[in-house]
């Protein structure tokens, strides 16, 4: 209890500006056209709770994070609209948060002092589904624990290839394009999408039809933050048996962990496997194989006995169950988890200790090999039980013929798969436990150099890293290319430049951005 009044007591007195001339009369503005319990100022006895509600890392819930001038809370598309031309007319940028996420933070702080907004989400969050039908409109502030649980109440049989973490925003998931557990099958999550409607810095709503097939790419998985504010997604829904299996197995290094590594980075990533999902979680001197089979059990151990029998799966490691509720399994570990706990959008801050934490992301090219995962569990990974690296299979339809054409995220031939290092500590934000973990991070991130892609050294934009670089604004108030390239280059690769030439159509003044929004290409 004592930590979490200290935390509130941090975000109360969380760094603020002094109002401007401009700003009061955005606030003026916003208050002509905004409902009053849609509208949050810092003066407003709910101001803290609304801000917290989202944040997902205590780490940016101190006494030094910029809070912003008000939150509006959208419950309409009309009000996402009247929030930007109210911030456009009177030079307020806004930040938009969906499930709060960022990894830095960026959808509801700024890193240096600066007038801004956040346009929260939350209300915003329907889904429209009809059973039998291989779609389903999705508003961008529901999560997708959300998204499961309607597809799986209202519309069983047809899923989203949607990631692990339930409390993630539908829309910041398929922003920086979207990988999960069934992307070998059915791609990313921004291959996904059939229509979507975005309000641009102009205050236009506009479908697929109206904004053109550039900016439709664009926010498919180039930083949807970066070209307006999408209110509603069309997702393509597919198929999927009534039974799926999942299987939760546990190894240590003494009992083979690296030797089922290597075999697991090469064997298990076969094309022909695209209804078999094993992702590796590196903890300590533990990995975590977790599966999930489009499939009954008794198929899967078939399969699992002709590619992969190192592992040793066995009837009795299967969980069969629907869909649904093999994405509870996932996110909380346990065949008996409920699947309305789907639907919890607890943050962070809820828990009686809170948790702090900082990511970096590597892709693979080539196979690291059992001398390698040797390594990484020995300098690193036994040195550090808070410390982990979670692997992510990419191939077969990720890496397909024309997937750059429908999304920007460019990580798809070639690449084995995605790895994310996270680590964690407890007390302070920026103590001596903060500085030790990140220490730990960056050894471990330096160290990896060796194992994954180079020129650029590719990382995955929902995994945010601001060590990367960020833009630096020039004399005519517009991010200059040349310092986006810096880590755009390693989000986006050749993609970059055409998402900077369509932010210089739809957005050429820059409007929405933040320290790593894709500036415009002049």
């Amino acid at each position: 209890m004592a930590v979490i009044l200290a935390t509130l007591c941090l975000l109360s007195c969380t760094f603020f500006l002094p109002s401007s001339a401009s700003s009061t009369e955005f606030l003026q503005c916003l208050s002509q056209t905004i409902p009053a319990d849609h509208m949050f100022q810092q003066s407003s006895s709910s101001f803290t709770s609304v801000l917290q509600s989202s944040i997902q890392n205590p780490k940016f819930a101190t006494s030094t994070t910029v809070r912003p001038l008000c939150i509006v809370t959208a419950s309409d598309a009309s009000h996402v609209q009247s929030a930007v031309r109210c911030g456009h007319r009177h030079g307020v940028r806004l930040r938009v948060r969906s499930g709060g996420h960022d990894y830095e933070g960026l959808s509801y702080r700024s890193v240096q002092p600066e007038e801004f907004a956040v346009l929260d989400l939350a209300m915003l969050r329907g889904v429209r589904v009809r059973r039998g039908e291989a779609s389903a409109w999705v508003d961008a502030g529901a999560t997708l624990g959300e998204l499961y649980y309607a597809l799986g109440t209202a519309n069983p049989g047809f899923a989203f290839p949607g990631g692990a973490c339930a409390t993630v925003g539908v829309s910041g998931f398929i922003s920086g394009g979207g990988i999960g557990l069934m992307m070998r099958k059915y791609g990313v999550g921004g291959d996904n999408v059939l229509d979507a409607r975005v309000v641009t810095a102009g205050g236009e709503l506009l479908d697929r039809a109206a904004m053109g097939e550039d900016l439709f790419w664009a926010i498919r998985g180039g930083g949807g933050e970066s070209f307006g504010v999408v209110v509603a997604w069309r997702l393509k829904l597919s198929k999927v048996p009534a039974t799926v299996t999942v299987v939760n197995v546990w190894k240590s290094v003494d009992q083979g962990a690296a030797d089922l590594l290597a075999k697991w980075e090469t064997t298990i990533l076969q094309p022909f496997l695209t209804d078999l999902t094993i992702r590796a979680v590196m903890q300590g001197n533990n990995t975590l194989f977790q599966t999930l089979y489009l499939g009954r059990c008794s198929k899967l151990v078939a399969t699992m006995n002709s590619v992969f029998p190192e592992l040793g799966t066995t009837a009795a490691d299967c969980n069969e169950m629907t869909w649904l509720q093999a994405m509870a399994f996932v996110y909380f570990g346990r065949a008996d988890a409920p699947a309305e706990g789907l639907l919890n959008r607890t943050n962070a801050l809820g828990g009686p200790t809170l948790t702090y934490f900082k990511s970096k992301s590597d892709y693979a090219r080539r196979a690291v090999g059992k001398a390698g995962w040797e390594s990484i569990f020995r300098q690193h990974l036994s040195r550090n039980g808070a410390g982990l690296v979670i692997l992510e299979p990419h191939g077969a339809a990720v890496g397909g013929p024309n997937t750059n054409a429908t999304s920007p995220y460019p990580h798809r031939r070639g690449v084995l798969f995605n790895l994310q290092y996270g680590s964690m500590w407890w007390g302070e934000a920026n103590g001596t436990a903060a500085a030790t973990a990140l220490g730990w991070l960056n050894g471990l991130y330096d160290f990896m150099a060796q194992f994954v892609s180079s020129n650029p050294r590719e990382a995955f934009a929902n995994y945010r890293d601001l060590d990367m670089g960020r833009n630096v604004v020039g004399g005519d108030d517009v991010s200059t290319y040349r310092s986006g390239r810096v880590w755009g280059e390693r989000y986006f690769m050749g993609n970059f430049r055409k998402l900077a030439a369509v932010k210089a159509r739809v957005d050429p003044s820059d409007y929405f951005r933040n320290e790593q929004s894709i500036p415009p290409l002049r």
